[in-house]
């Protein structure tokens, strides 16, 4: 049973191995590591890849284990010369790593098996230190290692490859981690904003509050949203989350079309209830096609390359023609409601038209500017457009 006098609140992750911080790889494991911990009311202080040098390693595992309870590695647990983990963890440890006669009896029978020879070299995957555990790695030759170097701490190494690291977490480390005692109270909740930058959303919220401990009040921008994310640790976690959202709710109330992880589908089939859309879009390259996605209320969705101007060049051929393009797409398709978006890129942005045809109301059309030209500027046309339709439903 799980004593929570003893539970694992603070973790550091270590990534390890050389392509990892020379570029060749993208370390895929370590921010997933981090959110599974962090939803168990783990309080992550760091994420750190090293190369593969011992005298690194080591000082990252001896400066972990100052500043964390529970120390988790990914990667250098291979049978060559540059994979130093397990030395590593023995020096941070003050112990001598021997071959454990298990593990090599498993070892060899696994290559037997395959009918291939076995290195020396792959010795070093049956080394264990004093109280170590192995760690069953069903998906390779590398076990893991659990070792707890006094009451307080656990260092975890597990492969690096995903294929060989999921299983054994899921499998071997996490129940275990939760049967020691694993995080604490915790509560965090996620605002979505549009229509606003981070920068002006933080003058908005105030450095005071954004650089408070607790509860913790960071921003993010998301592809498709500005995010607040307020998160707290520890006992009542839940009200002092609650209260700072109270606290933000009025400063950022025409911004929030979200909570949580809805996205901008998710958002906009809730306002709908139950009425389709149809769509025709120039200038875009499908860019809302694309982010709406297969959902059953986008009943049509129409490509086209960039608009021209009007038979008569001016503004208004140019608005009224986006109009009857929203009234055309919506009665091509039997939709309740059409819109039709332009995007042209001018001066390095990317000026964008929206047209809504909504029920009996008189066709909208309203103008607006995307940050960036090409596609990040077409991107965020798409962005627009869904910004321009939730409020329309809204109101």
């Amino acid at each position: 049973m799980a004593n929570p006098e003893r539970s694992l609140l603070t973790a550091i992750v270590l990534a390890i191995g050389s392509e990892l911080t020379a570029g060749a790889t993208r370390d895929t494991n370590s921010g997933d590591l981090a959110a599974e911990l962090i939803e168990r009311g783990v309080e992550v202080g760091r994420i750190t890849a090293l190369p593969d040098r011992l005298g690194a390693v080591t000082e990252a595992f001896e400066a972990a284990l100052d500043q964390a309870e529970l120390v988790i590695s990914t990667g250098g647990l291979g049978p060559t010369p540059d994979d130093l983990t397990r030395e590593a963890i023995a020096a941070a440890c003050g112990a001598t790593a021997t071959v454990d006669a298990a593990l090599e009896h498993w070892l060899r029978d696994l290559f037997e098996r395959r009918g291939l020879p076995m290195a020396e070299a792959n010795l070093k995957q049956a080394w264990l230190i004093p109280g170590a555990v192995a760690l069953s790695n069903g998906q390779g030759t590398a076990p893991g290692w659990w070792v707890e170097p006094d009451e307080a701490h656990v260092i975890v190494a597990m492969p690096g490859p995903p294929r060989e690291m999921w299983p054994m977490w899921r499998a071997a480390v996490l129940p275990r981690l939760e049967s020691r005692g694993l995080g604490q109270e915790s509560a965090a909740e996620t605002l979505r904003l549009s229509g606003i930058g981070e920068s002006a959303l933080a003058d908005l919220i105030g450095e005071a509050i954004l650089r408070a401990a607790d509860p913790e009040v960071a921003t993010y921008a998301r592809p498709d949203a500005v995010d607040v994310r307020i998160s707290a640790f520890g006992s009542g976690a839940g009200e002092r989350v609650a209260a700072m959202a109270a606290l933000l709710q009025p400063r950022l109330e025409r911004w929030i079309f979200a909570r949580g992880d809805a996205t901008w589908p998710d958002v906009l089939a809730a306002r709908l209830a139950g009425r389709s859309v149809a769509v025709v879009e120039a200038g875009t390259g499908g860019q809302l096609a694309a982010l709406l996605g297969p959902v059953p209320w986008f009943v049509r969705g129409e490509v086209l390359p960039g608009a021209e101007r009007g038979a008569d060049g001016s503004r208004e051929g140019r608005s009224r023609d986006l109009r009857l393009e929203a009234l055309r797409v919506r009665n091509a398709a039997a939709a309740d409601i059409g819109l039709a978006l332009r995007a042209r890129e001018r001066y390095g942005d990317t000026a964008v038209s929206i047209a809504t045809a909504l029920g009996d109301r008189e066709v909208s059309q309203v103008v607006r500017t995307a940050f960036l030209g090409g596609d990040e500027g077409r991107r965020r046309a798409a962005l627009l457009a869904c910004a321009e339709l939730w409020r329309l439903l809204r109101e």
